[in-house]
């Protein structure tokens, strides 16, 4: 048993549906990258949006299936809306925020246009005058909170890709329906459990420098990163329910145990084994797949693009 220090690993899914095999091989890949550096895993239910009814809790037993454990109790970023607030409350007070009413298409058409980088916020609200937010608000648009950004860009190391430099502009930190956004929710959680080592899909790899830098203002430390491989079907788009058998019900509906699914996943990542522990000596970062897995469902043996 490797003893424990300080900080911890998690794995955060979103409550929207069944996790497919995508999903459950990047918690193995978080539970391998914590559990061997001496870290606590955890989990966090990331729950301010797109909820649907007993998914976390099928989402949960899952995770057990397959084998993965994690240390202390299940947090739901529902219950965690007034340290939000609080995080909101200190940036305004700094003179870090400022309200925008654009609607998405507004958005996308500024962002399209020659003067703006592409996926930027143009800044259209920065500089607006009291008269003109009063005006806006006579006009009924509800108000975004957005962060006043001093950068354009922000650099992180991550343990798969290197160093990597992105886009920091000025993101949403409460949506104009008053919940938190997603950039500003993570931050704030992953730095209140202790999560100093953060592994996810490389999807999210570009939104990252924006987290790092909001964690600087806030004055929080900033996790070590891992963006690992998606998996993706044999078009190279991102694995979803509509590929066919792709989550772990989707399996044992076909006569597989949780653990022969385990093994397929293990497999996918170069490694042996049904349950995770046996996969601790044989895991480093070094070896962790840098292309994504390509799976098409109705076969048990996947192909790696390389």
């Amino acid at each position: 048993m490797i003893p424990h220090t300080a900080g911890a690993g998690r794995f955060a899914p979103s409550p929207s549906g069944d996790l497919h095999l995508g999903n459950l091989r990047t918690a193995l890949l978080a539970w391998l990258f914590a559990r061997t550096t001496a870290r606590n895993f955890r989990i966090r239910v990331e729950d301010l949006d797109r909820v649907r009814e007993g998914a976390a809790d099928r989402q949960l037993a899952d995770l057990a299936a397959i084998g993965l454990d994690w240390d202390g109790k299940v947090v739901y970023q529902s219950a965690r809306t007034e340290y939000y607030a609080a995080a909101i409350d200190q940036l305004t007070a700094a003179g870090a925020t400022y309200e925008c009413y654009c609607t998405r298409r507004e958005i996308q058409k500024a962002v399209t246009a020659p003067h703006g980088p592409m996926g930027a916020y143009p800044g259209t609200c920065r500089n607006l005058t009291t008269a003109q937010r009063a005006a806006k608000r006579e006009e009924g648009r509800p108000a975004a909170l957005r962060l006043r950004a001093e950068t354009n860009e922000f650099e992180i190391t991550d343990a798969i890709h290197g160093r990597y430099r992105g886009l920091v502009d000025d993101f949403v930190l409460r949506r104009g329906d008053g919940t938190a956004a997603y950039n500003l929710a993570v931050v704030v959680d992953d730095a209140a459990q202790g999560f100093d080592q953060i592994v996810r899909g490389d999807d999210l790899l570009p939104s990252t420098p924006r987290q790092a830098y909001l964690a600087t203002v806030l004055g929080l430390a900033v996790p070590t990163y891992a963006h690992v491989p998606l998996v993706l079907n044999t078009d190279g788009a991102r694995l979803a329910k509509r590929d066919g058998a792709v989550t772990l019900r989707d399996r044992t509906a076909l006569g597989e145990s949780p653990r022969q699914v385990f093994a397929l996943l293990a497999a996918s990542l170069g490694y042996q084994g049904e349950r995770p522990r046996a996969l601790l000596a044989q895991f480093t970062p070094a070896t962790v797949p840098r292309a994504p897995w390509i799976l098409d469902p109705a076969h048990l043996d996947p192909v790696r693009r390389g």
